[in-house]
């Protein structure tokens, strides 16, 4: 029998704060998958290399982690106000889809970055020396980032001596603004969907928990650590090896997903394993993050752990960054009280990987909650670019 050759599309692989990703401009797309549908899926899952039962991704770019397995289309904007339009898509590891509910908050930094590169911004906008100020579109969740990438001699800076908790080597800081990053969409309808700061959250075979549910960023779902049997300094080898201790984070996750009216049954949270995230936060104390580096109790005013796509995160994402920053700045939120409760505009937090600080502008007006702002800084670069191979009828 014939078989396809393979096919090569323009493809670079980048990391963007402490994930990484396959960045392509839409132009360079197969024209079938240059508009969203099965199509476009596909040929992501077999960029990446899903669906793999090994959970491996051996025949494939990805990584087998939630922080790997990713794809981003860029594209000039055409929206008013903006350079270009980034469109994010999480593949499944181990089953056959992708994810488009929401935003990675760290290939965000990428997508400011390859956004230059590819030649995707009014070179007269470009400066010889100093910084670029790219404005994206967030096309998943409507919303607007700016993106400030150092320049030096008319090209991204990707070198320097910015370090960054969860990322290897340093290189240069590229500051990420993320403007109004509350819900103001069709799903929630608000930065908190329930109207509360707190909630009852009855998960069932759980129990009745105390929960913050906030779409900031990225919709997630707090809880206090010490209410799960956690302590808040746990690393990933701590919870990613035992089935039970994730099965009972997903049903967290899930109960807080139908509370938060982004589902309307538990049966499909299997297709939409990126939204919401479940995290869990508890006052400072020492540990010693994955790469064994002392984080102390004023090194932070919280710590923090998230789980992505069924795993406990290696860091942070960054889109759960910004509903810690946002929660955090909102007096009476777990965050906040595991914070030490008051009034701020940044909190710096501890994850397994190390330490991340990230700010915030909430506002109160009628007795609802707002945010103007979330900033942090990343770091990003490209690790390899010219061409994915894939058959040809593989999508």
């Amino acid at each position: 029998m014939a078989q396809q050759p393979q096919i090569r599309i323009p493809a670079t692989y980048m990391r963007g704060g402490t994930s990484k990703g396959v960045f392509f401009r839409l132009e360079d797309l197969p024209e079938r998958c240059q508009v969203p549908g099965e199509a476009r899926d596909r040929l992501f899952m077999r960029v990446i290399g899903s669906p793999d039962p090994y959970s491996a991704h051996i025949d494939g770019m990805g990584g087998a982690t939630s922080s790997t397995s990713k794809c981003v289309i860029l594209s000039a904007s055409s929206r008013a106000g903006h350079d270009v339009d980034y469109l994010y898509g999480q593949v499944s590891i181990d089953q056959a889809f992708v994810d488009w509910s929401g935003n990675c908050g760290n290939l965000s930094t990428a997508a400011g970055a390859f956004a230059i590169h590819a030649g995707l911004i009014d070179p007269a906008r470009i400066p010889d020396n100093g910084i670029c100020v790219v404005r994206i579109w967030q096309a998943n969740i409507g919303k607007t980032i700016i993106a400030h990438v150092p320049v030096s001699q008319g090209q991204v800076q990707e070198t320097g001596d910015f370090e960054l908790d969860g990322v290897t080597f340093p290189a240069a800081e590229i500051v990420l603004e993320f403007l109004d990053p509350s819900d103001d969409g069709e799903e929630g309808g608000s930065m908190f969907p329930t109207g509360n700061l707190v909630d009852e959250l009855e998960v069932p075979g759980v129990g009745t928990l105390k929960a913050t549910l906030i779409s900031a960023g990225i919709p997630t779902v707090f809880v206090n650590a010490e209410d799960i049997g956690y302590r808040g300094t746990e690393l990933r080898d701590d919870i990613n090896a035992d089935p039970q201790q994730l099965d009972r984070l997903e049903k967290i996750r899930i109960a807080g997903a139908l509370r938060m009216g982004l589902i309307n049954s538990a049966q499909e949270a299997a297709t939409r394993q990126h939204t919401p995230k479940v995290a869990f936060v508890a006052p400072p104390m020492p540990y010693r993050s994955a790469s064994g580096k002392a984080v102390e109790v004023a090194d932070v005013d919280l710590l923090v752990r998230a789980v992505s796509m069924g795993k406990l995160h290696h860091a942070m994402m960054g889109t759960a960054a910004v509903a810690i920053g946002t929660a955090a700045a909102i007096p009476g939120t777990l965050v906040n009280l595991a914070a030490g409760g008051g009034a701020r505009s940044a909190v710096r937090f501890g994850h397994p990987s190390g330490t991340l600080r990230v700010g915030a502008e909430a506002l109160q007006d009628g007795g609802q909650w707002s945010v103007t702002k979330a900033s942090m800084s990343r770091s990003a670069r490209i690790l390899m670019e010219g061409w994915v191979r894939l058959p040809g009828d593989a999508f």
